[in-house]
C-alpha cells in the first residue's frame, strides 16, 4: 500500500508509544498480543475476540519494532478474513503486512519464482475439475452422471490435500465411503487420468498451486533462501482446519524456524471432509516444546443463556467418552480422542433463553420461523442481524418461501457476489467519477449519501420488495460501511473510501446487506448475528445420514456448535415431524438437542402415534410411554399439549384471573427486559402456573418450561405475583 492509500490516522498512531497498542485489550488478550518471539498457540474459543489479540499483536511488534512489516506473512483460511485483518491493521497504523490465504500466498510465490525454478510459460489455472474429470472419465470408458463427477472432484481434493498421489491413494482407501459410485481401485485409476489430461493441456488446478511450491521449496535452496530471507515471522489463524499439505508448506516456509504464532479452537474444527485437521493445534506444543499457551475464554459475543447452551453441548460429549472408551474394550473399536474443550465465560448482560420446538413439518416449521423474524422486526432488530442456518442448502426453499409469504426480505449467503451486483459496480463508479469527490468538504457518509441518492438511495427503505428492495439495500450497505470506516478512522477521506472499496471488492469482502440472511452452517463460519435460528436438526440431518461413525458424529456436533455460537442474543433451534404436511412423522429430533433441553429443563418431546391396528411391528421405534390428556385421555402430539397436560379441544382448568395476572407481569417483565414477551414464559408454562398455584421453588421447577435459569431471572416476581403482592 502506498503512504498516500494509508489512513490518514496512521501518523497519529504512530506518536503513540507502542504499548498504547495494547490499551482496551484484556488480561488474556494482552498476554498474547505482548508476547512477540518465539512459538505462541493461542486458544481461542468462539467470540473471544482471537482477530483482535492477533491484530494487536501484529501492530504492537510493527511499531514497536521487533517486526518488519513487509517481512511478516500472516495466513488464514478466507479471502475475506485475510481483507478483514489488512484492514484492521490499517486502522492500528501498522500497514504493509502481507495477510493472504494459503492459496493466494503460494500463488503469489509461484508466479515470482516460476522462471527461475522451472521456466517457460505457467500453466494456467483450472476453475473447475469436472470438465477435465468427463474427459479423464472417457479415456477410461467410464460412464459417469455430473453428480458423480462433482464427488469424484472432491475425493481428488481430499487426496492432494493430504499429499496421496495416485498410487499412494490405495494405501489409506480402505475405510473411506467408494467415491462417485466406482469402487477405490477404479477412482486411483482415474485420479491418474486426470493428471494425465491436465499435463496434456497445460493446466494445473488449485491443490497444484500448494504442491508445485511445496516441491520447489524441497529441490531448489536458491528459492527456499529468498522465500525465508523475506517472511522472517509467520501467523496462522483458524489452525485448527489447517491439512497435510498446508501444513508442509508452513514448514517449508518456516524452514526449522520457531517465530510461529497459531490460532485456533479444536471445537470449531468442521472441514475434516477436505482434509483439515486439528491434531496439529492439538499437538503443537509436543512440536514445539517452549512455546507459550495463551487461552482466550471470554465471550464478548453471546449472551450467557447462548454461552451456557454451547457449553453444554460439548460437555455432554466429554462425559461420553468414558462409556464409549468402556464399549471399545469390548468391540475393539478406535474411538477418536475429545480434547477438553475451552469453556466459554460470557461477558454479556443475560438476555432471552434460546427456543428449542418441534413442528409438524417442514413448511409448518419455516412458517413459525417466518412469523418469529417478522416479531423481532417489529420490535427493532434489524433483518441484516438476523441469519436462519440449515446443515444442506435443499433445506432453504421452505423457508424462502416463508418469508416471502410475510414480507421479509432475504439474502442467500453463496448466491451472486455482493460486488459483482449491477447497481454496487455503477455505484462505485459513480462515487469514483463524482465531482463531489474531488470538491466536497463534507464528511464521507455526507458525501456518499449525496452521490448515491441520485442512483436510487434513499433514508427510508422502500415498503415494496423485489429489484427496487434489493438495489436499494445494496446501496444502503455501501451507506452503512462508509459510516462505519468513518467511525473508526480519524480524519477518513473519500480517496480512501475508494482504496477500500477496490481492496474488498478484489476480495469479495461485502458488507452487511439489510435482509435476513439464509446460509448453510459451514458457510457461517466466522460471522455472527444478533438473532439466529438453526433449523431442520432432525436425525438424518443434524447429524446427516453419512455421518456413522463416532468421528463423523463428532464433527457433526462441532458443525452445530459452531451454529449456536453465531447467535449474540436470540437463539432458536427447531426441527420437524416430517417433511411434508400430512406426513406420517417418521422423524426424530437431533440426539443433540437432548442435553440442549436438561440445560433449559425441558421435556422430551413425544412421537404422534397412529391407532393401534392390533399387532406389533418389530421395527418400530415409538416409545412405549406417552403422554395423554388429563381429561380425555386422548395421546398429545405437540410439546405445548405435553406442557398443558391437555389436548387442544378439552376446556383449561387453570384461575382464568391469575393468568391475566400473570401475562400482565409477563408483558411488563419483558418491557423492562427489551425482550419478545414469549422469552419471559410462554401461554403454556404461563396456563400451568395458574393451574397449579406453586408456592415453593420445588413446586416451580416441576412445571414444564421454568428451569433454574428462568427461576434465577424471574422467581421472586413470580411468587409476588402468585402470592398476590405483585
Amino acid at each position: 500500500m502506498t503512504a498516500s492509500a494509508q489512513p490518514a490516522g496512521a501518523d497519529a498512531q504512530a506518536a503513540q508509544p507502542p504499548e498504547a497498542v495494547l490499551a482496551g485489550l484484556d488480561d488474556e488478550q494482552r498476554e498474547a498480543a505482548a508476547t512477540l518471539t518465539g512459538p505462541l498457540c493461542i486458544l481461542a474459543g468462539a467470540g473471544t475476540g482471537k482477530t483482535r489479540a492477533i491484530t494487536h499483536r501484529i501492530a504492537y511488534g510493527v511499531r514497536s519494532g521487533v517486526y518488519d512489516p513487509h517481512r511478516l506473512l500472516a495466513v488464514t483460511f478466507t479471502a475475506r478474513a485475510a481483507a478483514e485483518m489488512r484492514s484492521r491493521l490499517n486502522s492500528l497504523g501498522a500497514p504493509g503486512v502481507q495477510a493472504r490465504t494459503f492459496h493466494a500466498a503460494a500463488l503469489r510465490q509461484l508466479q515470482y519464482f516460476w522462471p527461475m525454478a522451472i521456466g517457460g510459460t505457467m500453466p494456467e489455472i483450472l476453475d473447475h475439475k469436472v470438465r477435465l474429470l468427463s474427459e479423464a472419465a472417457r479415456r477410461l470408458h467410464i460412464t459417469t452422471d455430473r453428480a458423480a463427477l462433482r464427488d469424484l472432484a472432491s475425493e481428488i481434493e481430499w487426496a492432494k490435500v493430504s499429499t496421496l498421489t495416485p498410487d499412494s491413494y490405495l494405501e489409506v482407501a480402505a475405510g473411506r465411503a467408494e467415491p462417485g459410485g466406482v469402487d477405490h481401485r477404479t477412482f486411483a485409476k482415474l485420479y491418474q487420468s486426470y493428471e494425465d489430461v491436465k499435463l496434456d493441456k497445460h493446466l494445473i488446478d488449485f491443490e497444484d498451486v500448494l504442491l508445485l511450491m511445496v516441491g520447489i521449496l524441497e529441490d531448489d535452496e536458491r528459492v527456499a533462501a529468498q522465500v525465508r530471507q523475506q517472511y522472517r515471522h509467520f501467523v496462522v489463524d483458524e489452525y485448527q482446519d489447517v491439512s497435510p499439505l498446508q501444513h508442509r508448506l508452513l514448514d517449508l516456509w518456516l524452514g526449522g524456524r520457531d517465530e510461529l504464532c497459531v490460532v485456533g479452537d479444536a471445537a470449531q474444527t468442521i472441514y475434516s471432509f477436505t482434509g483439515a485437521t486439528p491434531s496439529y493445534l492439538l499437538e503443537f506444543t509436543r512440536r514445539h516444546p517452549e512455546a507459550k499457551v495463551v487461552k482466550l475464554v471470554r465471550d464478548y459475543r453471546s449472551t450467557p443463556e447462548v454461552v451456557q447452551l454451547a457449553n453444554g453441548l460439548l460437555t455432554d460429549r466429554t462425559r461420553e467418552q468414558a462409556s464409549l472408551q468402556a464399549r471399545s474394550r469390548d468391540t475393539g473399536e478406535t474411538v477418536p480422542a475429545w480434547p477438553d474443550p475451552l469453556r466459554l465465560v460470557s461477558q454479556r448482560e443475560h438476555g432471552p433463553d434460546p427456543q428449542i420446538t418441534l413442528h409438524d413439518d417442514d413448511d409448518s416449521e419455516a412458517a413459525w420461523i417466518a412469523d418469529q423474524i417478522a416479531g423481532l422486526q417489529r420490535s427493532g432488530v434489524s433483518l441484516g442481524e438476523v441469519a436462519v442456518l440449515y446443515r444442506t442448502n435443499g433445506q432453504s426453499q421452505a423457508i424462502e418461501q416463508a418469508l416471502a409469504k410475510v414480507g421479509v426480505s432475504y439474502q442467500l449467503r453463496g448466491s451472486e457476489r455482493f460486488f459483482s451486483r449491477r447497481e454496487v459496480r455503477e455505484a462505485i463508479a459513480a462515487l469514483r467519477t463524482s465531482s463531489l469527490v474531488a470538491e466536497s468538504e463534507e464528511s464521507v457518509p455526507k458525501t456518499v449519501r449525496d452521490i448515491l441518492s441520485a442512483h436510487g438511495w434513499r433514508r427510508e427503505a422502500p415498503e415494496s420488495t423485489g429489484a427496487v428492495r434489493e438495489r436499494w439495500e445494496s446501496m444502503a450497505a455501501l451507506v452503512s460501511l462508509a459510516d462505519q470506516l468513518d467511525a473508526e478512522r480519524e480524519d477518513f477521506t473519500m480517496r480512501q473510501f475508494l482504496a477500500e472499496l477496490e481492496e474488498r471488492s478484489a476480495a469479495q469482502h461485502a458488507p452487511t446487506v439489510e435482509g435476513v440472511t439464509l446460509a448453510s452452517l459451514h458457510s457461517a463460519k466466522g460471522l455472527e448475528w444478533d438473532a439466529v435460528f438453526l433449523a431442520g436438526l432432525s436425525e438424518g440431518l443434524m447429524p446427516i445420514t453419512f455421518a456413522k461413525e463416532q468421528r463423523e458424529i463428532d464433527e457433526e456436533r462441532r458443525l452445530l456448535y459452531v451454529g449456536i455460537t453465531r447467535a449474540r442474543k436470540y437463539l432458536s433451534l427447531s426441527s420437524a415431524r416430517s417433511r411434508h404436511s400430512g406426513g406420517r412423522g417418521r422423524r426424530s429430533p437431533s440426539r443433540f438437542l437432548r442435553p440442549l433441553r436438561r440445560e433449559l429443563g425441558l421435556e422430551e418431546p413425544t412421537r404422534k402415534i397412529a391407532p393401534s391396528s392390533g399387532r406389533t411391528n418389530p421395527n418400530s421405534r415409538v416409545r412405549k410411554s406417552t403422554a395423554t390428556c388429563s381429561s380425555c385421555g386422548e395421546v398429545l402430539t405437540t410439546g405445548t399439549e405435553v406442557k398443558r397436560r391437555r389436548c387442544a379441544d378439552c376446556p383449561a382448568r387453570y384461575d382464568e384471573e391469575l393468568f391475566e395476572r400473570l401475562r400482565q407481569w409477563r408483558a411488563e417483565q419483558a418491557q423492562s427486559l427489551e425482550v419478545p414477551a414469549f422469552v419471559v414464559f410462554t401461554d403454556a408454562t404461563l396456563e400451568v402456573i395458574a393451574e397449579r398455584r406453586p408456592t415453593t421453588r420445588a413446586e416451580l421447577l416441576e412445571v414444564p418450561g421454568v428451569g433454574e435459569r428462568k427461576l434465577e431471572k424471574h422467581g421472586e416476581a413470580l411468587r409476588a405475583v402468585l402470592e398476590g403482592r405483585g
